[in-house]
């Protein structure tokens, strides 16, 4: 199940991460409509392993556990490099910020929560968010390459403080799970895990 067509894309899409990183180092337009490209193919797969992991029954543990850690790692990426080629600056750091924190803390609770066999299931606003995440880094991506620019970049801008209020909202939520399972009387000391409900990790 290792190399089972869900998994693989799954791992293409972390492979992605050097070649998108890489044209950031290139400052001209058929660079950044590769690191558009790239980054909207490997979007494609976050959607399509999933598909394919249902449709042929190929759900895995290792499937369950890279994916979220692959979204999360391609997001950071492109969000820390957007930053330091100063595509994302001033007030606007603080919403690129705010999206890497949030990622940190769910990686976080999912750690603590699969010691208590409880899964964090999507949520419709979390699809939202990420759908919101897309759309802000891919026009930022290309902002640089397309007539009115500045439009593009703006609206880029927008939807990335969308995510990020988006990210905020969902991020309390992860967090209020995890609290329940952590001050609740069913918190278990490490090494003695409670029954609970497994579904996909959350985005």
């Amino acid at each position: 199940m290792l190399f089972s067509l869900p998994n693989l894309l799954t791992m293409s899409r972390i492979a992605a991460i050097p070649a998108v990183v890489a044209t950031f180092f290139f400052d001209d337009p058929v660079s950044h409509w590769l690191a558009v490209v790239l980054f909207v193919a490997a979007g494609i797969t976050d959607w399509a392993d999933g598909y394919w992991a249902r449709r042929l029954n190929q759900q895995s543990p290792f499937g369950r556990f890279l994916d979220p850690i692959a979204d999360k790692l391609l997001v950071a990426a492109v969000v820390l490099m957007l930053v330091a080629s100063s595509v994302i600056v001033h007030v606007h750091v603080l919403a690129a910020l705010v999206i890497l924190c949030r990622e940190i803390l769910v990686s976080g609770l999912r750690e603590f929560l699969a010691e208590v066999k409880v899964g964090l299931p999507v949520t419709r606003l979390a699809k939202w968010k990420t759908a919101a995440q897309m759309m802000a880094l891919t026009s930022l991506l290309v902002a640089d390459s397309l007539p009115g620019d500045e439009v593009v970049l703006w609206i880029g801008l927008l939807f990335l403080w969308l995510a990020a209020a988006l990210t905020l909202v969902t991020g309390f939520d992860y967090l209020r799970v995890g609290l329940r399972h952590m001050m609740g009387p069913q918190a278990q000391p490490l090494g003695e895990p409670i029954a609970g409900k497994q579904g996909r990790a959350a985005p």
